[in-house]
């Protein structure tokens, strides 16, 4: 009876405790502006991403949600700017975000109004102060072009 509840936490363990994996995006207008969006659980800029969904690959998912989030399409994606893993970088879960930079085109339009309140684009040099959760390290992570395991 032991062995079989170590294997149901076992089991159990697998199942929900492991860190979701997620995409973050650095999008970049062709005029060299990045794209950022206001979430309504915080008030707060951010980069567009998300959770990667069952079945969807990294850059399925850098698309899906760059359009759900902006309305803009990805052209192409850059470069992978880093990795990022501590349990702490989310407040709500623990998630390994794969951050990339990416050439996006289009009109900015919020798609997901649930969870996206505005989107806007923002000179280099103009970025808001405060972002949502880890992404002040991220960006500036990305102004140093290298890439980065956290």
């Amino acid at each position: 009876m032991r062995q079989l509840w170590q294997v149901g936490q076992t089991v159990l363990g697998l199942i929900f405790r492991h860190p979701l994996t997620g995409v973050s995006v650095v999008p970049i207008l062709p005029d060299g502006r990045i794209v950022l969006v206001r979430r309504r659980d915080n008030n707060k800029y951010a980069l567009p991403g998300g959770m990667v969904e069952w079945g969807e690959d990294v850059t399925t998912t850098v698309k899906r949600e760059l359009f759900e989030e902006t309305g803009l399409e990805l052209v192409k994606i850059r470069r992978l700017v880093g990795v990022y893993s501590a349990p702490d970088r989310d407040p709500r879960v623990h998630s390994i975000n794969i951050l990339v930079e990416a050439d996006v085109r289009g009109n900015m339009n919020v798609q997901d109004t649930l969870e996206i309140s505005d989107v806007q684009a923002f000179e280099v040099t103009s970025l808001p102060d405060n972002l949502s959760y880890d992404y002040d390290l991220q960006l500036k992570d990305y102004f140093t072009g290298l890439t980065i395991l956290a």
